[in-house]
């Protein structure tokens, strides 16, 4: 009884005891009472909670350490950002490489324009003869360009993602024969329009004219006419005693590796001397 006055005088001690406590110490003693349980003097020497401030004061401490902690792992790397909201990346333009002369401005034509709404449109401009390529089986095409810009050089290196011809690929006059860089564009799986089969093999018009024959065979004269026409491999084949078979009246009409193909219109009216169109086709050999 003595140790609970000692503790009882002790002001902080008293401030935390529950209410009504005090005054059940300050009733008189009654020696006739039942003998306090030593279960109940277990439960009232319970060390007093903590007060209000001493809580705050741990609730603040214990912010501060969780900051401190996840600020040490963001700094580790241990923490998953992943569900955060990350800010949109910018997606790379899609690029276009228009094979055109300079007289046409291509870019203004896809201004503003986007892929799939979401993809930007470059647009780079060139013709074939400043055009250079290399393409790889699994590296696709890099295209190596150098035009003249208002009087200025620019050197630019990249990988189309479309091609735009609007160019013949291949022509007789010297330095014309673009065929290698179809071939280029058509290793590196480039898409185009039209395509790289078809402007291959419009390279040759003799041999477009065959698949115009083929036309002509399935649907007929009447459906599908067609300019009769003679093909020779080269001028070799055609001597003085061919044209003595038949005397045509040569035209003409294509070219087939430099040498010219030749038209037999149906009528024959004043044909040319044949010595000379052979002179012609020499030259051009």
């Amino acid at each position: 009884m003595n140790f609970l006055r000692r503790r009882l005088s002790d002001s902080s001690f008293v401030a935390n005891l529950p209410n009504g406590y005090m005054m059940d110490l300050q009733r008189p003693d009654n020696s006739t009472s039942s003998p306090v349980s030593p279960a109940t003097e277990r439960k009232h020497l319970q060390p007093p909670q903590p007060s209000h401030s001493s809580s705050t004061g741990t609730s603040i401490f214990s912010s501060i350490s969780s900051a401190m902690k996840q600020t040490t792992q963001a700094a580790a790397g241990l923490i998953d950002h992943s569900a955060s909201p990350t800010p949109p990346v910018a997606q790379k333009p899609k690029i276009v490489l228009v094979i055109d002369d300079a007289h046409t401005d291509w870019a203004k034509y896809f201004q503003g324009k986007k892929v799939n709404g979401e993809f930007d449109i470059r647009v780079e401009q060139a013709e074939f003869s400043e055009l250079n390529l290399a393409a790889y089986v699994t590296g696709g095409c890099m295209v190596d360009m150098q035009v003249m810009r208002n009087g200025t050089k620019v050197v630019r290196s990249f990988k189309p993602d479309f091609v735009l011809i609007r160019q013949h690929a291949y022509s007789m006059a010297l330095g014309e024969d673009f065929r290698s860089l179809i071939i280029g564009l058509q290793y590196g799986g480039i898409h185009t329009v039209n395509s790289l089969y078809s402007i291959y093999n419009f390279c040759s018009k003799p041999w477009v004219f065959s698949q115009l024959i083929k036309i002509f065979n399935s649907l007929g004269a009447e459906k599908f006419p067609l300019v009769e026409q003679t093909f020779f491999p080269s001028h070799k084949q055609m001597d003085d005693e061919a044209f003595m078979n038949f005397p045509p009246n040569l035209d003409p009409c294509g070219f087939s590796y430099l040498v010219e193909a030749l038209m037999r219109p149906c009528v024959n009216h004043d044909p040319p001397c044949v010595s000379h169109r052979l002179a012609e086709l020499i030259s051009h050999a």
